[in-house]
């Protein structure tokens, strides 16, 4: 009879954990998956109305005003809107990542 009343208690422990880690696995899978849609809803929406450009084709008064106002940072992303303003991703030399915008002239607008 004790084994009898072991082997139950043993089986429903066992079906009991199993059901468990199914429940978290399916947990991280959705939180992953969030996660992903929040990453791409935010790339997107930083780059809402500009499009990609390449670093070297920015207009030469850019580059200069990065050059003397960020010393040591190189434009790892450039971007372009209509109205001719740049939004710029600079690599600083901490290799920190800071985002600012200019427009054709090299004047800045604003930074974040």
């Amino acid at each position: 009879m004790k084994k009898l009343i072991f082997a139950t208690a043993l089986a429903l422990g066992s079906l009991t954990a199993v059901n468990a880690q199914e429940g978290a696995i399916a947990q991280t899978s959705t939180n992953e998956a969030k996660m992903a849609q929040t990453v791409a809803a935010q790339q997107a929406a930083a780059t809402q109305g500009f499009t990609e450009v390449k670093a070297s084709e920015l207009p030469q008064a850019i580059q200069d005003a990065v050059a003397k106002d960020f010393k040591g940072a190189s434009v790892s992303k450039a971007y372009k809107n209509a109205k001719d303003q740049y939004k710029l991703i600079l690599t600083t030399a901490d290799k920190q990542k800071k985002t600012v915008y200019a427009n054709s002239e090299g004047q800045w607008l604003k930074a974040e």
